[in-house]
């Protein structure tokens, strides 16, 4: 048996174990075996995605500015080969693959039931073994931007894009994930070999699998398949971006029957385990003020300023950028964003329902807790916490630890009505 570097990492909480493993290629790996599991779930992914537009190797002395959407791009090609597609060898073992691209990596996955060792040799076959030829990549260029058509014409998506150009100056998370119809026709077979060969090295991707497999037979697989990468030590940059949002507020317009709105707060970013209890105190601050059960949300609802689509959004952070906000449906978005930054001033200078705190952050701490009985949700976790520089389960140790006093001080110190967004999808010809 090989040497390796490896440790068990296990949560005290939830009674849960995943091994971890720095394979001797480079590539980090999260095994969680749950026997009495009769499925297994597997992502292979990398810290990749429509944010990392600048970087450089060593050696190099400038940094490489590449067009938005390579990424999302690379996630497409990668599936097909020179002879048989990656879904068609999927089929004939019975597993169900997908891939997404977020702002901050890229993962392919799939789950089973049965065939487990022969699917992830498909998976690391794959995603290793890229391959482009000018052709492919052109008819793809015509199949992307068409996505990009169709998710510029999605209300929801306008809604939610539209914010983050209100807020951000330079910071490419202003960008679709898909980049747009003009960046993605400067994408070309060299230029996705040479995104491939920076950012899909070993010591930048990590494989995490949960359910009933068994360690030493993925490890195995692993030494036979894997080639280890040279760590070119990749260095990434990101624009300049100022504390202060760009603008306050945008009107658009869409087919919808209620006009749609978003109030999103430019916060400061942070990284690694600040930023995930940051996340978490965010959630439960804005939850405590305003979700169903407050005397705002009910006033609001009665004076039909609201309805019951309105609600508080999940933190949305990543490298450079973190926001919160609150969204829904109203015919007077500007009344509502004055009453939601009346109540936030409210809450810095006498507090917020200590009570309703604690029974939300058990309650979110429970569904972590359940959580750990799905293998997707296991391997999702082991996923996350590798692409936000923690260890698995660090977020149910930071929300079983989280206090009030915490709470209250993030709410004084982080949320600045001064630095908020109202983004507002109306249909045309109505005035707001």
């Amino acid at each position: 048996m090989k040497q390796r570097e490896q440790e068990l990492i296990t949560s005290s909480r939830g009674g849960q174990s995943c091994l971890h493993v720095k394979h001797e290629t480079g590539l980090n790996i999260y095994i969680m075996e749950m026997p009495d599991f009769h499925t297994a779930y597997a992502l292979f992914g990398t810290k990749y995605g429509s944010v990392n537009t600048m970087f450089r190797l060593d050696g190099e002395k400038d940094f490489a500015k590449v067009p938005e959407g390579i990424a999302h791009f690379l996630e497409h090609k990668l599936f097909e080969n020179e002879d048989t597609g990656a879904f068609e060898q999927y089929a004939k073992t019975g597993a169900i693959a997908n891939a997404y691209t977020s702002f901050d990596r890229t993962a392919y996955l799939f789950m089973c039931s049965e065939n487990f060792n022969p699917s992830l040799e498909i998976l690391l076959n794959f995603v290793r073994h890229p391959y482009f030829t000018q052709e492919t990549v052109d008819k793809e260029q015509g199949i992307i931007a068409q996505e990009i058509q169709m998710n510029e014409d999605e209300p929801s998506w306008k809604l939610f894009f539209n914010s983050l150009k209100c807020m951000y100056h330079a910071h490419p998370v202003r960008i679709g994930i898909a980049g747009t119809i003009e960046s993605i026709r400067k994408i070309d077979a060299e230029l996705l070999y040479r995104c491939y060969h920076t950012f899909y090295n070993l010591h930048n991707m990590t494989l995490c699998i949960a359910g009933n497999v068994h360690a030493e037979e993925i490890l195995a697989i692993c030494d036979k398949l894997l080639v280890p990468d040279e760590n070119h030590h990749l260095e990434e940059i990101y624009p300049s971006e100022p504390y202060e949002v760009l603008q306050h507020e945008i009107f658009d317009v869409a087919p919808v029957g209620v006009p749609m709105f978003s109030i999103d707060f430019k916060l400061k970013p942070k990284s690694g385990e600040e930023q995930l209890k940051a996340n978490l105190l965010a959630e439960l601050v804005m939850d405590t003020l305003f979700s169903a059960n407050t005397e705002i949300y009910q006033r609001m609802l009665k004076e039909n300023l609201i309805n019951f689509e309105f609600g508080a959004d999940a933190p949305f952070s990543g490298n450079g950028y973190f926001s919160i906000g609150v969204g829904g449906e109203s015919r007077n978005p500007r009344e509502v964003r004055k009453r939601i930054f009346s109540e936030i001033e409210r809450a810095k200078q006498e507090g917020f329902s200590q009570e309703s705190f604690e029974r939300l952050r058990k309650s979110k701490y429970g569904a972590l807790i359940r959580s750990m009985n799905s293998v997707e949700a296991n391997a999702s976790m082991m996923l996350d916490a590798y692409m936000s520089g923690v260890k698995p389960f660090s977020k149910i140790s930071a929300l079983a630890e989280m206090t009030y006093e915490q709470a209250w001080q993030f709410l004084r110190e982080e949320i600045d009505t001064e630095n908020a967004v109202l983004s507002v999808i109306h249909a045309q010809g109505e005035i707001l």
